[in-house]
């Protein structure tokens, strides 16, 4: 009865009323085959722009894999010199994306409901931080004072939490951080609110551990079983001493591996006939958050807000014409880009160097690359 509850609660994300104006997501088309195991192959579809494909296939820094699947099939895979489709790469905040299928799975399970206080055993029950729903701390309208990437690195949140000073419990650090904004009015990007989501979702899944290798391979574990292994992953997720898998950053997994996430989130979050994710979980990552000031933001995922520049930051793809897309990235370039109007995923691993200026040329070399595709009818 409970589990129905929760799943029936978050139909309301698909009811919503930015849900509705949401791309329909396309189905499995009929004949391909699920790649559990491996990828249906075929050549470029006949209707891609040639000429802007080359053009944008073209090295973009230290490109080390680009994958690309249409139509649930690899229409283009390409691996830099020293790496292949088995090599494994850092997710960075990737990650954050493959926590938000992970805190989905566990609502279908019943082990999480969203629009309760998701809490820290590091408040107490008076503390106004205890109150914050998991629904907040997923969208990051959670109101904790944190700064992703001051100009000094040292101050930076993120260094410090996971090679700083917060480095060996980054759960305890993260809850130290003290509230300014009144929860769900004001969006921050911040890895240590995706810290604490992992923290409660591991306390959700491994409520009493005796110590930190139980905590972590109990994790894997449940990992593996509600997510991983169902859809082919074979990640590798780092944890830190106490147990505690990094859920902003630091899953390392091959190109293939990240566009099975993306290509779950393509089909809705169902595998082959099964629901790995809840009913309207996907919509609930692509639609914006409650904040005003940010247009480019959902649930762990990225946005393309369908007119102007974006805000906080510029959107990765800046076409409007493929407004419908949504993105997973992460520190240096890693990106899943999933275009439901074009039945499409695109990820891209490695490295550049620079700030915005080198998002700002990623953003135009992926909408140039995807650009080239056709739009294929939502079936």
């Amino acid at each position: 009865m409970l589990r129905s509850v929760l799943i029936a609660a978050v139909l309301v994300f698909a009811a919503s009323a930015h849900a509705q104006t949401l791309h329909p997501l396309p189905a499995q088309p009929a004949g391909v085959a699920w790649p559990t195991q491996e990828w249906a192959e075929a050549p470029l579809p006949a209707d891609v722009d040639r000429a802007a494909f080359d053009l944008a296939v073209t090295t973009l820094g230290e490109t080390r894999a680009v994958l690309i699947i249409q139509g649930g099939r690899i229409v283009f895979e390409r691996y830099a010199d020293g790496y292949t489709r088995d090599t494994r790469l850092n997710s960075w905040s990737v990650a954050k994306s493959i926590t938000h299928a992970m805190v989905g799975a566990a609502v279908l399970q019943g082990r999480v409901a969203i629009d309760t206080p998701m809490g820290s055993p590091h408040w107490r029950a008076s503390d106004r931080r205890a109150s914050i729903t998991w629904r907040d701390w997923l969208q990051m309208v959670d109101g904790l004072a944190y700064n992703e990437n001051a100009e000094n690195v040292a101050e930076a949140g993120n260094a410090r939490m996971l090679f700083g000073d917060g480095r060996r419990d980054v759960a305890r650090w993260a809850a130290s951080l003290p509230l300014i904004h009144d929860p769900g009015t004001h969006w921050n990007y911040t890895s240590a609110g995706t810290i604490l989501i992992s923290d409660a979702l591991t306390r959700a899944i491994v409520p009493h551990p005796t110590d930190a290798n139980e905590r972590r391979s109990r994790m894997n574990t449940w990992m593996n079983a509600r997510l991983f292994d169902r859809i082919g992953m074979n990640p590798i997720v780092e944890f830190d001493p106490q147990g505690l898998f990094y859920g902003s950053s630091l899953i390392w997994a091959t190109a293939r591996d990240f566009g099975r996430l993306g290509y779950l989130y393509l089909r809705g979050g169902v595998w082959d006939g099964q629901r790995v994710l809840p009913e309207g979980w996907v919509d609930f990552a692509r639609t914006p958050g409650p904040d005003a000031n940010t247009d480019v933001y959902g649930a762990q995922w990225w946005l393309t807000p369908p007119t102007g520049p974006g805000r906080p930051d510029r959107s990765l793809i800046t076409d409007n014409a493929m407004a419908d897309a949504f993105s997973a990235q992460g520190h240096e370039g890693q990106i899943i880009v999933v275009v439901p109007s074009k039945d499409l995923v695109m990820v891209r691993l490695g490295l550049f160097h620079g700030g915005a200026e080198s998002w700002d040329a990623l953003g135009d070399w992926s909408t140039r690359l995807i650009g080239a595709f056709g739009d294929r009818p939502a079936q």
